[in-house]
């Protein structure tokens, strides 16, 4: 899978990484729903192990363009793990009272606690991403923030924390794709905001802050990942084994279990 890692401090260019690869998986969409379902089950077993150990703490982030899927990958990857050790957190705009903290006060009370997998739909990133395209501050103060975000993923994997951050990679192309069947399909038509146009026309001003974004924070400790995205079923299926190899090398084991309980019979 390191193929897909974004190297610290190495230039990147988005525009040379392929949506479209399937190389790791080069099957056919129906063997990768199958290899899917697989993988599901393994995550599942993994994650009652990570709860029941209740050591480690994992936190997801997935960033990606409109339409990127980032709520298609947390449908699929996760489906059928045990909702009480994952939870979501959603970060929109701003509400006043977060406005009146800094901006990484609404994100830290949603980590993960020991035993819990967190994922982050959006994210801290927001505020070098919609914050820096739209010029909502200046720019000595957006540009700040990628050593703030720095530390405060290295604080938290210091802390037991581990991170695993993946940008959804989708083309142009896709996005047009995917934001008209949100106007030809009825059952689609919430999804859709004429907002979503607008945002489609700082394609380019996105792509660079992603570029910013990813190479400044790319580390060691919490690394990015860029999944081909065009494929939502390949997709699926990098994030599900990047996810699976992370949980297997922290070496969990389930907690001895109380003396005495042999020969216990439930009457």
């Amino acid at each position: 899978m390191d193929r897909y890692l974004v190297k610290p401090g190495k230039p990147l260019n988005l525009n040379l990484w392929d949506p479209n690869d399937k190389s790791l998986f080069p099957i056919s969409k129906k063997e990768g729903k199958k290899k899917l379902r697989e993988l599901n089950q393994e995550l599942e077993a993994l994650q009652e192990l990570l709860f029941a150990e209740g050591k480690h703490k994992v936190l997801i982030v997935l960033q990606a363009m409109d339409t990127g899927g980032k709520d298609g990958t947390i449908r699929h990857v996760f489906e059928g793990v045990n909702p009480q050790g994952v939870k979501v957190a959603g970060f929109k705009v701003p509400t006043s009272k977060e406005l009146a903290h800094d901006y990484l006060w609404r994100v830290h009370k949603h980590t993960p606690g020991k035993g819990e997998i967190v994922i982050f739909n959006r994210s801290h990133y927001e505020d070098v991403l919609v914050v820096r395209v739209h010029n909502l501050v200046p720019e000595e103060i957006w540009s700040r923030r990628y050593e703030h975000i720095r530390a405060f993923e290295k604080t938290l994997a210091e802390e037991g924390t581990t991170i695993l951050k993946f940008y959804l990679h989708i083309n142009r192309e896709e996005q047009k794709k995917r934001l008209q069947a949100r106007l030809d399909e009825p059952h689609k038509n919430w999804k859709f905001s004429q907002g979503d146009l607008a945002e489609r026309a700082l394609w380019d001003q996105y792509q660079a802050a992603y570029e910013d974004a990813l190479i400044k924070t790319s580390t060691d400790n919490a690394p990015w990942y860029i999944i081909p995205a065009n494929r939502k079923w390949y997709r699926n299926l990098v994030v599900s084994t990047i996810i699976i190899n992370k949980l297997k090398s922290l070496k969990m084991a389930y907690p001895e279990p109380e003396e005495g309980l042999e020969g216990i019979v439930i009457e």
